[in-house]
């Protein structure tokens, strides 16, 4: 990629989540029949055959890892295994939101906001990952028009 630095690989980001599943399988194939996700290649498997780190690419690009939980022997949990909703969600653009929202639904996916139109030009929608995770995908239909921004209480 033109302008990229030497050091970056040519299909990562220079931030990208790493994220804790129950199981590191069962995740990644989730994650490609909810958003389109791909597995990278090669996963790392242990003695079992179980992935221990996998890697997920859209676009041609690296949108996460995630490793299992017990992995390394690491003592992270999932959110939905820790109790607890995360205070940060991934914010991911693609082509369709309102279809990609549907597959995520058929796939066990909890649709916490269904799509809309938002006041700074993109349509999105919140979805919840079988562990907990929230993502909120987006597709740019519009401009930003600030006479639709909320208006603080009080």
């Amino acid at each position: 990629m033109t302008g990229m630095p030497a050091w970056l690989p040519a299909t990562a980001n220079m931030l990208t989540p790493y994220l804790t599943v129950a199981d590191a399988d069962q995740a990644m194939s989730f994650y490609a029949r909810a958003f389109g996700f791909k597995a990278g290649d090669p996963t790392m498997k242990d003695d079992k055959g179980k992935t221990v780190h996998g890697e997920l690419y859209y676009e041609g690009r690296s949108i996460a890892m995630v490793s299992p939980e017990g992995a390394w022997g690491g003592t992270d949990r999932t959110p939905r295994h820790a109790g607890l909703r995360l205070p940060l969600n991934f914010y991911v653009y693609c082509a369709d939101v309102d279809r990609l929202a549907a597959n995520a639904k058929a796939a066990g996916a909890t649709v916490e906001r269904a799509p809309e139109n938002q006041f700074w030009g993109d349509r999105t929608a919140t979805i919840a990952d079988p562990d907990g995770y929230v993502w909120m995908f987006a597709q740019k239909v519009g401009e930003f028009d600030p006479s639709k921004m909320p208006k603080p209480p009080g």
